[in-house]
């Protein structure tokens, strides 16, 4: 039995709103990886007071923040450079400048600096393309109508909702086009939620209106993170044997949740235990393929690519173009990583069509320094006889001890 690690959404998402509840906020299980890590830092730069320990974090939060005395870098953390891109309109006054690392800066950031713009809020990119470094000004954010493309990221939607409650006068946001990861937007309904602030929303997700309000500081315990746990019941389904996995909240909604549907269409023995937040996977000689959609779960493309080496008929993964603009391109790199393995993969712009080999080959894998790459492809090389997966310091993002846990479960690995 092993305990899936932290939510990295919720971790994000319950340090940036109790950093803007006046108060005092303690966060219980949170995870704690360079992502998170450089959301903390995020806050501190703002002036935030945060005491922090291993299984808890607390933070005294304040309205309005303090303008930053030095940049802030969010590392490779999207979620991170996104949130508080709109939150540094809530500084008093001055200019708050944000960036990352290489990676980060080829992320685009237009439609958040346009939705931005809307509020009355002055902001640039500093090279006048749509990526960070990020300029935002203080002085807080005016309010009205607001428009923003839903079709890159839901994190540009994520940002202006947990913000505009500071706002002068009422907010209302409209989505323009297919709102892609809406789970995502749902988790930051529910982190409002629970620090006290209830969103209007259409059931489609597509129309809001934000009142002035302010968050209640709170006790926010993070729940266990479907994201690794995808990684964990795949290996179990790959690799064989029986994996029971613990500390899952079925209650507060989260996209790779969608693992379990797909599991079970792919006709995984499967189990779950909703009560007792817990699931089981025995592995499987066989599993079928087919087709699965994945516009509102992009982080499982990398986990169903490599179900589908296994499947005994193909597998299309489609609504997967926006996991284009995650820290890689991760269609065309899973593409090209699956061919080594022997797989037959057809790219489009946003499908994979993939035709498993007869025999997995052994493999030397790129990952580019994508933390879900490597997870995924490490899974991939155990059912190989020997392969090498290069890249596995970038777990240290979203789950630093994925391979010892591995490990754990009896998995062989070595380190070069």
């Amino acid at each position: 039995m092993v305990r899936c690690p932290p939510s990295k959404s919720y971790t994000h998402r319950a340090i940036a709103i109790a950093s803007l509840a006046n108060g005092e906020s303690i966060i219980n299980m949170p995870l704690i990886s360079r992502d998170t890590i450089a959301t903390l830092s995020a806050s501190r730069a703002l002036g935030i007071n945060i005491d922090q320990h291993r299984a808890r974090i607390t933070i005294d939060g304040k309205y309005p923040l303090d303008t930053p005395q030095n940049i802030i870098n969010a590392e490779n953390s999207g979620t991170t450079i996104r949130i508080y891109a709109a939150m540094a309109a809530l500084t008093r006054r001055g200019f708050t400048v944000l960036t990352g690392d290489a990676s980060l800066r080829k992320r685009p950031m237009q439609p958040l600096l346009d939705g931005l713009s809307q509020l009355g809020v002055v902001c640039y990119s500093s090279q006048m393309n749509g990526l960070s470094p990020l300029l935002i000004k203080g002085g807080g954010i005016r309010g009205g109508h607001v428009t923003i493309n839903g079709n890159i990221s839901s994190q540009f939607l994520s940002s202006l909702l947990i913000s505009s409650i500071y706002a002068t006068r009422p907010v209302s946001i409209q989505v323009r086009g297919q709102q892609v990861s809406k789970p995502y937007v749902k988790s930051t309904l529910s982190s409002m939620q629970k620090f006290g602030v209830l969103v209007d929303s259409e059931k489609d997700l597509t129309e809001y209106y934000i009142e002035n309000k302010r968050y209640r500081p709170t006790q926010f315990q993070v729940p266990g993170d479907f994201s690794a746990a995808a990684l964990l019941l795949v290996a179990g389904v790959t690799v064989g044997g029986t994996l029971t996995l613990k500390g899952l909240n079925f209650s507060l909604p989260q996209a790779d949740s969608k693992i379990l549907e797909i599991l079970k269409e792919m006709n995984a023995e499967i189990k779950v235990n909703m009560r007792r937040g817990e699931v089981r996977v025995t592995g499987s000689k066989t599993i079928e393929g087919g087709t699965f959609d994945l516009t509102d779960a992009p982080d499982l493309l990398p986990v169903i690519s490599i179900l589908a080496l296994k499947a005994t008929s193909p597998v299309e993964i489609t609504g997967i173009a926006h996991a284009r603009w995650k820290e890689t391109d991760r269609v065309a790199i899973i593409a090209s990583q699956l061919k080594k393995f022997g797989a037959r993969v057809v790219e489009a712009e946003d499908q994979l069509s993939i035709v498993p080999p007869r025999i997995l080959r052994n493999s030397n894998i790129q990952t580019f320094n994508d933390h879900r790459l490597f997870m995924a492809f490490t899974i991939a090389s155990l059912m190989t006889e020997k392969s090498e997966i290069e890249g596995a310091e970038s777990i240290d993002v979203s789950y630093p001890n994925f391979l010892l846990d591995l490990k754990r479960l009896g998995a062989k690995i070595s380190f070069q």
